[in-house]
């Protein structure tokens, strides 16, 4: 990896009414930070806002409101950035929420990337190696999001395009005359937001695969062959297939042929929301058949791939968040995670104790006791 002529500093911050936290602030004065704390005291949700601020997503959240202290109709999460721009995240239990940078608000939410970028790697992140196909795209989407940020509003688009479909199958509306024109303007719009979403996935995967070589050897001390392959519903596309045109144009087709089933069901059963990545350990798949241990060292090579990729992209390092990780390794890959961390980002890591860091690891690293 290259050295990086700055790095990503997020140098103070302040929460309300986030989670558990009534009020809570912190000066990060160290690259290394280490949130220190029993069970249910609120760690993983300090983890969280610094998450929040910088993705615009939770982990752990099905809905940003979810994020609001109980008692509260409105949350702030605040960030200071190289002591120079001022972060702010306003998040309401009625309305949308809003985000300034040095008190102007940004009118594209997405812009909020141009100023601080994170990995987050919680213990719940090996269901994207183990579990259904929705933790892999939102994965992929997550990675997607932060090389290219106008994919945050593309994305969003596509929902709420999907949405609508869904709900104009429910409606009597496509009983009338105009029914079909609005279906077809239905498949116009989708079959162009889909072949965008998939070209950028397709492109993520391409450029990050490098990167998960490098770190599943590195964990592993193995020769294993890996894969990572986008299993996208287009039909008759080759993997080098490339061709907005050609590729807008075989949705479409498919859109066409599925919609009586669909006018049935009122699901649409085939886009980017059905779509699936594969991982592989010598053309074996790791989510079937891969044992405990395979699947623990290939989500950290994919969350230190994600690291390295963001990284060599922009020349900064993103912030990277360890929540409660440790527990989920054993001591080998806990020593090649720790050897790793905190040498180029800036790290915050959760922990119940300390009987995991050795005293080299410790030494330089601000402690944050909750």
């Amino acid at each position: 990896m290259n050295e990086c002529t700055k790095k990503i500093f997020l140098n103070k911050l302040k929460i309300q009414n986030f989670r558990n936290h009534k009020s809570f602030e912190i000066d990060l004065k160290e690259q290394r930070a280490i949130v220190l704390g029993c069970n249910g005291i609120g760690k993983s949700n300090l983890l969280e806002a610094v998450e929040f601020l910088s993705q615009l997503k939770s982990n752990r959240a099905l809905s940003d409101k979810d994020l609001i202290e109980n008692d509260s109709d409105m949350a702030v999460v605040l960030g200071q950035i190289d002591f120079r721009d001022d972060l702010k995240l306003n998040l309401f239990r009625k309305g949308p929420k809003r985000i300034y940078v040095n008190e102007s608000i940004l009118k594209r939410q997405s812009e909020i990337k141009n100023y601080i970028r994170s990995v987050c790697f919680c213990s719940n992140d090996i269901d994207i190696v183990r579990s259904e196909p929705s933790y892999r795209r939102t994965w992929i989407d997550k990675i997607v999001s932060q090389l290219e940020p106008v994919y945050l509003d593309l994305i969003s688009r596509f929902y709420r395009l999907l949405k609508q479909r869904s709900h104009f199958w429910r409606s009597a509306g496509y009983l009338n005359n105009q029914s079909s024109d609005i279906v077809e303007s239905f498949d116009i719009q989708m079959s162009k937001i889909s072949t965008r979403i998939f070209r950028r996935r397709r492109r993520a995967l391409l450029k990050i695969k490098p990167y998960v070589e490098y770190w599943h050897n590195h964990l592993s001390k193995s020769k294993e062959k890996i894969g990572i392959n986008y299993l996208s519903g287009i039909q008759n596309i080759s993997p080098e297939e490339e061709e907005e045109e050609m590729i807008s144009k075989k949705i479409a087709e498919q859109l066409l042929n599925q919609r009586s089933i669909e006018a049935l069901t009122g699901k649409c059963n085939f886009g980017p929301h059905r779509d699936d990545i594969e991982f592989l350990i010598n053309n074996i798949s790791v989510r079937k058949y891969g044992s405990s241990g395979q699947q623990r060292t290939f989500i950290l090579a994919l969350k230190m791939a994600e690291l390295d990729l963001l990284t060599k992209t922009f020349n900064v390092p993103p912030i990277l968040i360890l929540d409660d990780v440790l527990a989920e390794l054993d001591i080998t890959r806990q020593n090649l995670l720790l050897n790793s961390v905190g040498k180029d980002s800036q790290c915050i890591i959760s922990a119940t104790h300390l009987n995991k860091f050795n005293q080299s690891f410790l030494g330089p690293s601000q402690m944050i006791h909750l």
